[in-house]
């Protein structure tokens, strides 16, 4: 059974309402510009242009992120019918993907997110997640209790970028 989409308000701004959901295939779009200008316009601060311009090509590549989605769980965040963050874990519970548009970021998008996938995860037998967090993102995971156990080189598109392999445990604080 399907539940209904969860609700709460931002604790920055009492008005503003979020709504969780599962990604839609419409949702694609929107999906693309948040990841487009969470890389562009936050993670470009961390990584030179060349590296912005292998992470986040323009034109995106429609059909790649087509695949990619529909391998994965997808929970996307919506306020005032626009998208303000998305999420992708497998039944693993490897977050694959985490993306906040610049203008929602330290609202509570990223962590409201997370705490679904990771509700979805744990239901599905996963009892610690894991994820390659960039640079950038590093920070946000370890507030969110997950750590380091390894640091990585990986190739992109003929670049190489820094990032992080991190894992929480979920058993403990399950209840």
């Amino acid at each position: 059974m399907e539940r209904p989409p969860a609700r709460w308000q931002s604790s920055q701004d009492a008005a503003a309402q979020w709504t969780l959901r599962e990604f839609r295939e419409e949702d694609l779009g929107a999906v693309l510009d948040v990841f487009q200008a969470s890389v562009r316009q936050v993670a470009a601060r961390d990584y030179i242009p060349e590296q912005v311009e292998a992470w986040a090509p323009v034109p995106p590549d429609e059909e790649y992120w087509r695949r990619r989605l529909v391998r994965k769980a997808v929970f996307v965040c919506e306020t005032e019918g626009a998208l303000a963050g998305f999420i992708a874990i497998d039944t693993r519970g490897h977050v694959d993907l985490l993306f906040v548009h610049p203008a929602h970021l330290r609202r509570g998008v990223a962590t409201a997110l997370l705490a679904r996938a990771r509700a979805w995860a744990m239901e599905r037998g996963a009892r610690r997640l894991t994820t390659d967090a960039s640079v950038t993102a590093r920070p946000f995971f370890e507030q969110a209790g997950f750590r380091v156990t390894e640091h990585r080189i990986v190739p992109l598109r003929g670049m190489m970028f820094r990032n992080f392999h991190m894992v929480m445990d979920c058993r403990d604080d399950a209840d």
